[in-house]
């Protein structure tokens, strides 16, 4: 059966099973370490740029709609919803966004306009999770893309479990 959000209907979404990013996983390539080094990490500075640069209107049942930016900005306002930015000369050259929760970080999306600028994102992410003693980076789906970066799905219960004791710390 075929999930179909309704029209003004804000859906979550809950797999079963669930991608998650284990943060002593992140496999990091010698080509994303050499692209780190082009590239300026900031977090938070243009929270609303990263989610319009996600929300491209090209992809195939984009869900990243106006409605969505707002509430997500007005989360990002109140200090729930936070970016990662990576900038090289030209301007913004990728990032991601997603939700913050005691120890838990729920990527929402993520974009690249240059090479491996995603990545990086990603790579800042994991070790800003690291520093501030974070446990899960939730991905909701094990992508190709996330499972060549380490991501693995965890049945339910096993994401239940790991939430509890994200949100907890």
């Amino acid at each position: 059966m075929e999930a179909r959000a309704l029209p003004g209907v804000l859906a979550w979404w809950s797999p079963n099973p669930r991608g998650i990013l284990p943060l002593d996983r992140l496999r990091v390539t010698r080509s994303m370490k050499q692209s780190a080094r082009r590239y300026e990490i900031r977090t938070d500075t243009s929270f609303v740029d990263v989610m319009r640069a996600c929300a491209d209107p090209s992809r195939e049942d984009g869900w990243i709609t106006d409605p969505f930016v707002e509430a997500y900005t007005r989360l990002h306002e109140l200090g729930w919803a936070h970016s990662v930015e990576v900038f090289d000369r030209e301007g913004l050259a990728g990032g991601l966004y997603g939700v913050r929760v005691n120890g838990l970080f729920a990527g929402e999306s993520m974009f690249h306009a240059r090479r491996d600028a995603s990545k990086v994102a990603l790579m800042a992410l994991v070790q800003l999770m690291r520093e501030a003693g974070m446990t899960l980076l939730d991905v909701q789906w094990r992508t190709d893309h996330l499972e060549s970066l380490g991501a693995v799905e965890v049945s339910r219960n096993r994401y239940l479990t790991l939430l509890a004791g994200a949100l907890a710390g």
